[in-house]
């Protein structure tokens, strides 16, 4: 059994900083990350209200689903920018960006 993780985590494009900092990958975040993070929020808002409809508790189901929503959609964000950062996913903006 090969136990080597580095054997199964090749970057597919040019890598730009191999472990970025939290500053610079939530500085990465593009438009399309904020889309993500915002629907993502407001989709858990909206099922949190409606979960919360029948033991009348939409207010507080509503603010517990909005949470787990930011939360679940800032760590998607997060994800895609540093997979961009490390090489992993397509990343042309970010390679003209950092390569001056």
């Amino acid at each position: 059994m090969n136990t080597d993780i580095t054997a199964s985590a090749k970057p597919e494009y040019p890598v730009i900083d191999r472990n970025p900092p939290f500053t610079k990958t939530v500085a990465n975040f593009n438009t399309l990350d904020y889309l993500r993070l915002s629907t993502i929020t407001g989709v858990s808002v909206t099922v949190g209200y409606l979960s919360g409809i029948k033991p009348n508790i939409r207010g507080p189901s509503m603010v517990t689903g909005g949470l787990i929503g930011l939360l679940g959609g800032f760590m998607y964000a997060y994800q895609n920018s540093v997979g961009r950062l490390m090489g992993f996913f397509p990343n042309e903006r970010e390679v003209a960006r950092y390569k001056k």
